[in-house]
This record gives C-alpha cells, sequence and structure tokens, in this order.
C-alpha cells in the first residue's frame, strides 16, 4: 500500500515537471500552454506511452473543481474594478444570455448529429457553452495581445463570470434527465433554481470576501500563513455556497473580486502566492483531465466532434456574441475579436464528466464529443489569436516596454509598498527625463554600494532603485524606468515630433503654418484629442487637425495624455478591414431609416409620374387636334422620351444615395464606435441619412 503510495507521487511529480518544461517548446512554437498540458495528459494515459490506467471520473471532476476554484478567486483578486466598471453590463450580457444562446444553437446541431434525445442534446450545448478563464487569461495576459482596454476587459470579465452559468445549466439538465424529463414545468423549474444559485453565489461571495479582508487586517497572523489562509477562506466559501444550494464558483469569484480590490494586509504576497497556486492547478486539472480521456474512443465521434466544434465556433458563438453585444455599440471589428475569442477548455470537459458520474445514459458519448470540441477548439482559436487580432486591425501600441520590478511590502497596514526596479539603459529617466517629486527614489543601488539620491547624480541604466509608493502610482512607475516601447521610435506610428499635452494648438499652428478653428484659440493639444476621441483614449489613437494629426504618444493609468506626437505630413489612412457582419445597432438602424426614407421617396415619385403623364395625355390631344400627324408624332415622342429620361434620371439618383448612405453611415458609425455614446451615434448616423 505504501509502495502504491508511493509510486502515485513519483508519477504525479514526473507529470508536473514534464508539464512546466514541455512549456519552454510551447512558447518557441506559439502552441497554446494548456493544450500542451492536455496532451502531456493524454499522452501519459493508458493509450499514451505512459500506459497509466486512469478511469476515475469522480475523482477527476473532484480535483478539476477544487483547481477551478483556485484559478476563479484568482481571477477576481486579479480583476480591477475599473476593469469591472468598464465592462460590467456587456461581459454579463455575455455570460448568462451569451452562454443560454450558445446551449441552444448547439444543442440544436447536437439534436441533429449525434441522434440523441432533445434533453441530451441541450446538455451538451450546457457543457461547452462557457469560455474558459484559464486559456483566456492566460492568452490576453501573457501572450502579449495589446487591446482598447474596453475589448479586453470584457473577454476577462466575460471569462471569469460565465462559468457558473454552464454549471447551473449542466447540473440543471442533468437532474431533469434523470427524473425523467421534468414535467411540463422546466422553464419554471430552471428558473427557481437560476435565482437560487446565483443570488445565494453572489450574495455568499460578496460576505466571504469581506470576512477574508476583516480577518486578515484584524488578525496578526505570521506573513508566511496569510495567503495559506485566503487559500483555505477561498475554499471555504465555494464548499459552503455549494451546499446550501447556490453556485460555489461564483462566489469564489466574487469574493476574488472584493478582496482583491480592498486594502488588504499581505495583499503583495498573497498575489505572489496565488500565481504559484493557480499555475499549480492549471497543470493539475489540464493533467488530470488528459488522464482520464481515451483517445482510442476517439474514432467513433471524431467527425461529429469537429463538426461541432467548428460550428460553435463559426456559428453559435459569433450569433450570440453579436446578439448580445448588439446595444453595447462595440466595432465591427472588435466583435468579431470577442467571438474569436471564445475558447474552450478544461471547463468544459470538467462539466463533460457530470453525465458519467450521475449515469446519465450518453454520458461516455457526450465526455468524448466534448473532449474533441476542446482540441479542436484550442488549435484553431488558441493558435491564431494573435494573427486574428493584427488582421481584423486592432491591436494597440504597448504603454511601456519590458519593466524589471519587484514589489515589496511594508509591515502594518500602511498603504505603501516599496517598488524596486532595475533601470532600463534606453528608459525615459536613464535618458534624462525629469522625475515627478512623487517618483524620486529613496535609495539608489549603483555597482553594489548603496547610494543616497542626492550623492548619486544622475540615475544610470543598469541602477536599482527602491521607491516607497501608494500602488496607484506604480503604473506610472513603470512608464518611467521600463525600456522603450516596440516600435516607440516608429515614425509612422507616433509622429514626427512629440509637444507636452498642454501646450496651445495655436502655437503649434503658428509655427508650422496651419489655420487654427477659431473655437480651439484657447485649446491645447490634449483637450482637442479627448474631445475627438470622446475620452476613449490609446496610445496610437489619431485625430487630422488641419494639414498635422496629432497622435496619441503616452497615456497615464487614468488614459489621460502624457505625451502627444504630430505628424506634419497627413499620410494615407490605412484602409481597416470592414467585415460585411456584426453590424452595430446605430448601424442597423441607419439602414432601416434609408430604406424607410427610398419607399417613400418612391411613393412620391410614382405619385408624380403619374400626374405627369395624365397632363402629358392632354397637351399631346391639344397639340394633336391643332396640327399635322407628322407634328403630333414628333412633339409626342419627345414628350415620352423625356418623361421616361426623368424617371431614369431618378431612379440613377436614388440608387445612389442609397449606395452612398449606406457606406457614409457605416463608415462614420464604424469609426466613433467606443467612443460616442448609443444616442450620439444614432444622431450622426440619423444625420448622416438625410439625402437631398
Amino acid at each position: 500500500m505504501i509502495d502504491s503510495m508511493n509510486l502515485v507521487i513519483l508519477i504525479a511529480s514526473v507529470l508536473v515537471v514534464v508539464a512546466v518544461f514541455t512549456s519552454l517548446i510551447s512558447f518557441r512554437v506559439g502552441a497554446p500552454l494548456l493544450l500542451v498540458f492536455l496532451f502531456v495528459g493524454l499522452g501519459a494515459g493508458e493509450d499514451g506511452i505512459g500506459g497509466i490506467d486512469f478511469d476515475n471520473a469522480p475523482l477527476a471532476y473532484f480535483i478539476g473543481s477544487i483547481a477551478l476554484a483556485m484559478i476563479l478567486f484568482d481571477s477576481g483578486f486579479e480583476t480591477q474594478l475599473r476593469t469591472l466598471k468598464i465592462a460590467a453590463a456587456p461581459s454579463l450580457v455575455l455570460a448568462t444570455i451569451g452562454v443560454m444562446l450558445t446551449t441552444g444553437v448547439v444543442g440544436g446541431v447536437t439534436w441533429l448529429v449525434l441522434d440523441v434525445p432533445w434533453l441530451v442534446a441541450l446538455l451538451f450545448g450546457a457543457i461547452v457553452s462557457s469560455t474558459d478563464a484559464a486559456a483566456v487569461f492566460f492568452l490576453l495576459r501573457v501572450g502579449g495581445i495589446n487591446l482598447r482596454e474596453r475589448t479586453r476587459s470584457t473577454l476577462e470579465v466575460e471569462s471569469g463570470s460565465n462559468d457558473p452559468m454552464a454549471v447551473f445549466l449542466t447540473i440543471s439538465l442533468v437532474e431533469l434527465i434523470m427524473q425523467g424529463g421534468g414535467g411540463d414545468n422546466i422553464a419554471l423549474q430552471l428558473l427557481e433554481r437560476f435565482v437560487l444559485q446565483i443570488g445565494l453565489g453572489a450574495v455568499l461571495g460578496l460576505v466571504g470576501g469581506l470576512a477574508i479582508v476583516q480577518m486578515i487586517n484584524r488578525i496578526k497572523l505570521e506573513p508566511a500563513l496569510v495567503p495559506i489562509v485566503v487559500l483555505a477562506c477561498a475554499l471555504s466559501i465555494f464548499g459552503a455556497t455549494s451546499i446550501v444550494g447556490g453556485s460555489g464558483f461564483l462566489a469564489v469569484y466574487v469574493a476574488g473580486l472584493y478582496a482583491g480590490n480592498s486594502q488588504m494586509r499581505m495583499s503583495v504576497g498573497v498575489r505572489r502566492f496565488q500565481h504559484v497556486t493557480t499555475w499549480l492547478a492549471q497543470i493539475g486539472m489540464f493533467v488530470t483531465l488528459g488522464l482520464l480521456a481515451t483517445p482510442s474512443q476517439f474514432g467513433e465521434v471524431i467527425i461529429p466532434g469537429v463538426v461541432l466544434a467548428l460550428v460553435l465556433v463559426f456559428v453559435a458563438r459569433p450569433l450570440a456574441v453579436w446578439l448580445c453585444l448588439l446595444f453595447f455599440n462595440f466595432s465591427r471589428n472588435d466583435t468579431a475579436f470577442i467571438s474569436w475569442v471564445g475558447l474552450r477548455g478544461a471547463v468544459s470537459i470538467l462539466l463533460a464528466i457530470v453525465p458519467m458520474v450521475e449515469g446519465v445514459e450518453y454520458g461516455q458519448l457526450l465526455f468524448n464529443t466534448a473532449f474533441i470540441v476542446v482540441i479542436t477548439s484550442l488549435l484553431l482559436q488558441g493558435w491564431t489569436i494573435r494573427l486574428m487580432a493584427r488582421w481584423l486591425g486592432i491591436m494597440i501600441p504597448p504603454r511601456h516596454g519590458p519593466v524589471d520590478r519587484i514589489d515589496l511590502e511594508l509591515p502594518g497596514n500602511a498603504n505603501q509598498e516599496v517598488v524596486v526596479y532595475r533601470v532600463h539603459e534606453e528608459s525615459s529617466v536613464a535618458t534624462g527625463q525629469r522625475i515627478p517629486r512623487w517618483a524620486r527614489p529613496n535609495l539608489i543601488l549603483r555597482d553594489g554600494k548603496s547610494l543616497r539620491p542626492h550623492s548619486a547624480g544622475r540615475i544610470q541604466g543598469g541602477d536599482q532603485v527602491y521607491i516607497i509608493t501608494p500602488p496607484r502610482h506604480i503604473e506610472l512607475l513603470d512608464q518611467l524606468f521600463a525600456g522603450p516601447a516596440e516600435g516607440a521610435n516608429d515614425v509612422d506610428l507616433f509622429g514626427d515630433f512629440s509637444f507636452p499635452p498642454n501646450t496651445k494648438i495655436a502655437d503649434i499652428g503658428r509655427l508650422y503654418g496651419f489655420v487654427i478653428k477659431e473655437e480651439d484659440a484657447e485649446s491645447t493639444v490634449a483637450e482637442i484629442l479627448e474631445r475627438d476621441l470622446s475620452g476613449d483614449i490609446e496610445p496610437g489613437d489619431r485625430v487630422a487637425y488641419g494639414m498635422v494629426e496629432l497622435i496619441v504618444r503616452r497615456i497615464d493609468d487614468e488614459h489621460g495624455v502624457v505625451e502627444v506626437g504630430m505628424a506634419v505630413e497627413q499620410k494615407p489612412a490605412k484602409a481597416k478591414r470592414r467585415l460585411p457582419m456584426f453590424h452595430s445597432r446605430a448601424e442597423l438602424l441607419a439602414i432601416w431609416k434609408e430604406r424607410q426614407r427610398r419607399r417613400l421617396r418612391e411613393k412620391k415619385r410614382k405619385a408624380r409620374g403619374d400626374d405627369a403623364s395624365d397632363d402629358a395625355d392632354e397637351s399631346v390631344l391639344l397639340i394633336a387636334g391643332s396640327a399635322s400627324e407628322d407634328a403630333g408624332d414628333g412633339v409626342t415622342e419627345t414628350l415620352v422620351a423625356a418623361e421616361a429620361s426623368d424617371e431614369v434620371m431618378a431612379d440613377a439618383a436614388d440608387d445612389d444615395g442609397v449606395d452612398t448612405l449606406a457606406n457614409e453611415a457605416g463608415d462614420s458609425i464604424e469609426h466613433n464606435v467606443d467612443k460616442k455614446p448609443a444616442d450620439d451615434v444614432d444622431s450622426k448616423a440619423d444625420k448622416s441619412g438625410k439625402v437631398t
């Protein structure tokens, strides 16, 4: 018995080591890292080179549930309140209505492809309905994909909050199937269960997060024990909420969200510890689920699985995202990217275990099919996310380059941290930029010697600087001590010259000889950028002004302009890829209004044509009675030709007007999307639809 236990420990530790080292290959070839972990489990399983016979589905579900709870708590802990405010509404719609829409579409196709009862088909739709938090967070935060904050925030919050909905649908449908269909009140039963699970999950998660913060701040524990206590409390919240009938996964996410955005003692150490435990949870979950699978059984479901995966990727997810984001004025390209970053991962495989554990008739079929869907999703979407972002033209320049920083926490409850930077050779500070008073170092290490700031002189590349600062200033400090961002010296990207944001546009106009609008005589370049971009500012954003272009070079953590570039000659704008789908609400409204106007013009033209025809007939009769037959024929032909010509020209004018309006309205709305409130966009679309 003891030897068997030792063997299990050996095998588990070796698998973790192998998974970690295979991550090096993943980074080199650009493969999704979590897919590599999954393949490590498959390779070690009964059909792989390891030959490990692991078929304990309840144990796999237990391990996966604990790992997912740890991942969701860390996801909430790392989500800033500002991110939640930016993306709360669209993310929550995607996490609820989007999951249900995906369940319905995939369930309908599953009923046709797998030929299973409709409740079982809906169950499969629920199993693969949610995006994977681990996969999405890893690809967005580690993959180096820089997106507009609203798009990134929407994806992160959605991936962390849609798992509870998928779990609720899966467990509810399993119970209905085991009850023989649930009778005539299925919708009512689901609604009652939904209110109970989501309501209890949110409330108990909030209470649990508050309890964690108060306990850590009031009880003086050994610093090394604080992260362990926080993790244990998070798992306690998960277990207690699940026992009383709530959503434990939602509870741990909400608890992490509250604790991570509160002033909690030892929060730096807790974050560092959770990074380690989250990686371990991801490795353990994916390897365990890979061990549970039996690749030799995939042959009979590989074609249906791939078909369902393609339906999920190209039909169900895009349709659900488009309908959910229709009223939030995302651009077509942003909507397309959000629909593409719908990776399925360990959560779908974990939920596919539930029917097997509960003894559902088609449990093994659903598990194998879900596994194929997950592998297809990770291969197809995970490998192409960066390419898709570039193809859609939605990537933005990074705010700063590489930064070498260590965070240390001061003892007690002081809201201060010690931040240690190794100064980059080409950083702003090393190249002579003045350091703000609040950012001046408290200590400098140079060549192994500790120096006071006044005796160290100018900060040099390679220095280690120690700064005591509030956490809210850390992002600004990163910009001072980090290396230059990729493309920071690209003239095409950031312009020929740079100015402080408080420079008046009138001064630049006098210097470069272009006309200034009267209302802008006292305006600064930052005010003009903020006005024309409606406050939604990211590096690289441009505003044409006269003969020049004003370009956002750098921004602070509140999206205020820090440095402005200027291109002396306006370069032809690179044509942005326009998709023939994912129209926003404003675009659809503009198209509908123009069609209404076109129908009205058509009716008026027909009415005018009938009146003109009657007048022409009377004139022809009068002329025919007083002139010769030949002259009458000539006049009649002339009148008919003139009338036909007028109708053709009117038709051509209407057609051109519709085409022009559709293009202009689409271009205007696409350019201003994410920058204007919905009412403003509708107003602009309405004005652009007037045809004289």
